[in-house]
């Protein structure tokens, strides 16, 4: 994958969408056009009946410094093309997984926090920074904090704007998995390679109930009825083979 200026792309590989965040003169910083693009290019992935899983990462070292702070200064209004950016990842119908090298800062961790899962290298860090802008946090964004770490790691974080390390973001809940360097790739490979395997009758159905869902439970057990997925899982259990799902979100 070679790295592109400016831009936000992607690659479909054995199910899994893999989208670059490469900006690399800036740490790979969103300027308003790829906040812009990024809705857009996740609403053709999860057209894709071929894509079962995403990941979301960065160009070379760095997964994403935040916004381009030059933008602010144009007056280009990338808050907002953020939270609409951020608000179509935690949409995506199938699990999402930010690999997060380096920094992963502002609305780098804004959109890491918008993914289903977080994995990191050592070395990274974290931090939500609007407190050293004087930019008023988005609703939506510190209410998506607060479930993810809880009200008090969320404040230290959004009070002080203070970078964290793998360590303290692991302990808090904000990353689910450290790895060290030069694992990363290989286990967000084998680890995604689980996700396709897996039922995504399963998938869509956890992803609404966690995002707090109520009102779909004989929406689901209907699709569970219909879909073969259940009676396929529990044949191939107890035959000992793997499970060939058929259910597509």
């Amino acid at each position: 994958m070679e790295p592109q200026q400016e831009q936000i792309f992607a690659e479909v590989e054995d199910g899994v969408a893999t989208v670059v965040i490469s900006n690399p003169a800036k740490r790979n910083a969103m300027t308003a056009g790829m906040w812009a693009a990024l809705p857009g290019l996740l609403e053709r992935l999860a057209a894709d009946r071929g894509v079962r899983a995403l990941v979301l990462t960065g160009a070379g070292d760095t997964f994403c410094a935040g916004a381009d702070i030059s933008s602010l200064r144009e007056g280009d209004a990338p808050q907002g093309l953020a939270v609409l950016a951020e608000e179509a990842l935690a949409a995506f119908p199938k699990p999402t997984l930010a690999a997060v090298r380096g920094y992963c800062v502002g609305g780098g961790s804004q959109l890491a926090a918008a993914c289903d899962l977080r994995f990191a290298e050592e070395g990274a860090s974290f931090g939500v920074t609007p407190a050293k802008l004087g930019i008023v946090y988005p609703a939506s964004s510190t209410r998506r904090l607060v479930a993810l770490v809880g009200p008090s790691a969320a404040k230290y974080l959004l009070f002080s704007g203070e970078l964290i390390g793998t360590e303290r973001a692991l302990r808090t809940g904000l990353v689910d998995e450290v790895l060290s360097a030069g694992a990363l790739a290989g286990r967000v490979a084998e680890f995604t390679q689980v996700l396709v395997s897996r039922s995504q009758l399963t998938q869509a159905a956890v992803k609404e109930f966690a995002d707090g869902r109520i009102d779909r439970d004989a929406y689901w057990a209907e699709q569970a009825r219909g879909s073969g997925d259940t009676a396929e899982g529990v044949a191939a259990f107890l035959e000992r083979r793997t499970p060939h799902f058929t259910y597509e979100v």
